[in-house]
C-alpha cells in the first residue's frame, strides 16, 4: 500500500539525494589534475555560464570546486577577489600556475573539502559560484546552508542536466555495468524550496559537441571513469569510441557528445 504526503513540503529531498549518492565512489582529482590542466580550453558551456553571472568590478567571490581554475581565472578578470576552495591540493597547484602564466593576483586558494565549508571559516563574500561542483555532495542541505549564508549578494550553481553523461551510459550498458547515479535536479530545485530559498531554474542552450585530437584524447578527457576499469573494459572502451566516433577535419566527434548542464541561482 502506497504511503500518501499530505503536504509535499514533507517529502525528504536530501534523504532522497543521499540515497541516490550512497554507492559513489570518489575520483581521485590530485590524479586527474594534470589532464584538467592540459586540456582546459574556453567551450560553449563558459560562453553560456559567463552570459548568466552577475558580476561587479568591486565584487569578491567565491569559486566552490575551483580545480585548475577554468572558471576562477576569468572570473578574476571581472571582478575585486576571488577564492577558490577545492579539496585537491594539485588543483589548486594547477591554479596557482595558471594565475602565474596569466598575471593574475587577486585570486586566494583555500583547500578544503567542500562537505566541510563553513561561513565561520570563509566569512562574507558577495558572490559565490559553484561550477560542477555540488552533484556528489552527500550533506547537501548542510553545504546549501552554509553557502547561503556566505553569500551577501548572489549564489550561482551549475548541476547535470537530464541529457548529460550519453555516451558513457551506453557503454555502460555495454559492458553491462550501472552508471554512476546522481540525483536530478528536480531533486536540488526541492530541497531548495523546503529550505526556504526561492530558486531560478535555466537549462544551458549547449549546442556544440565535443571534438577530440585522438581516440586516447577522447578515452583521458575526464568523462569516464578509468580509475575504475579494468584493462579489458579499457579496451572495450576503446573500441567502443573507435565505432561511434566519425572522424572528420582531423578530429573525431559524436554529435550525441553534448554537455547538458542546469544553473540554478538565487540573489539574497
Amino acid at each position: 500500500m502506497k504511503q500518501c504526503i499530505d503536504n509535499p513540503n514533507d517529502v525528504d529531498w536530501s534523504g532522497f539525494w543521499a540515497e541516490k549518492l550512497a554507492t559513489k565512489k570518489d575520483k581521485d582529482w590530485d590524479k586527474a589534475a594534470p589532464g584538467f590542466y592540459k586540456r582546459t580550453r574556453k567551450e560553449d558551456y563558459q560562453i553560456a555560464l559567463f552570459d548568466k553571472l552577475i558580476l561587479d568590478e568591486n565584487d569578491t567571490v567565491l569559486d566552490v570546486g575551483c580545480g585548475e581554475g577554468s572558471v576562477t581565472i576569468p572570473i578574476a578578470k571581472r571582478v575585486k577577489k576571488v577564492i577558490g576552495l577545492d579539496s585537491s591540493p594539485k588543483m589548486l597547484e594547477y591554479l596557482e600556475k595558471r594565475a602565474d602564466e596569466n598575471g593574475i593576483s587577486n585570486i586566494e586558494t583555500t583547500l578544503q573539502p567542500i562537505e566541510e565549508i563553513s561561513y565561520d571559516e570563509i566569512g562574507d563574500v558577495d558572490v559565490v559560484v559553484c561550477s560542477r561542483s555540488l552533484n556528489g555532495i552527500i550533506p547537501i542541505e548542510k553545504v546549501l546552508s552554509e553557502l547561503n549564508r556566505i553569500a551577501n549578494k548572489y549564489v550561482f550553481i551549475t548541476i547535470f542536466g537530464p541529457e548529460n553523461k550519453k555516451i558513457e551510459k551506453d557503454f555502460d550498458r555495454e559492458l553491462g555495468i550501472k552508471t554512476e547515479d546522481f540525483p536530478d535536479y528536480n531533486y536540488f530545485f526541492n530541497i531548495l524550496f523546503n529550505m526556504g530559498i526561492y530558486a531560478n531554474v535555466e537549462r544551458f542552450d549547449l549546442n556544440n559537441y565535443r571534438e577530440y585530437e585522438s581516440i586516447e584524447d577522447a578515452m583521458d578527457n575526464g568523462k569516464f571513469r578509468l580509475d575504475l576499469y579494468s584493462d579489458e573494459e579499457k579496451e572495450l572502451l576503446r573500441d567502443y569510441l573507435e565505432r561511434i566516433l566519425t572522424f572528420e577535419d582531423g578530429k573525431y566527434f559524436n554529435v550525441k557528445d553534448k554537455a547538458d548542464w542546469v544553473m540554478v541561482w538565487w540573489k539574497k
